[in-house]
């Protein structure tokens, strides 16, 4: 599902709005278990420096967030392709 304009984690830098999540129903209890970004090319995202454009800056937050807050039980990671996504769920 794309996520809504009012689902955004807070960075320093301002809200960050990620573009899919990938969910599932257990009778009727929503669970969300892989939030993803998608990217046009990987390439655009090699980067040594976090801090090196605010885009990048919010997606390195939004790593630390998901790792900090779901402890591995949300997946969130950049993808440039609905095969690299489907690969990764998948795992």
């Amino acid at each position: 599902m794309k996520l809504p304009d009012g689902f955004f984690i807070p960075t320093p830098i301002g809200k960050y709005n990620p573009d899919w999540a990938i969910a599932f129903y257990e009778g009727s209890v929503k669970h969300i278990y892989f939030v993803a970004e998608t990217k046009g090319s990987m390439e655009t995202l090699m980067f040594e420096d976090h801090t090196s454009t605010p885009e990048k800056a919010k997606i390195h937050c939004a790593r630390q967030h998901f790792k900090a807050i779901f402890n591995g039980e949300v997946v969130y990671d950049v993808v440039s392709s609905y095969e690299e996504l489907l690969n990764l769920v998948t795992k």
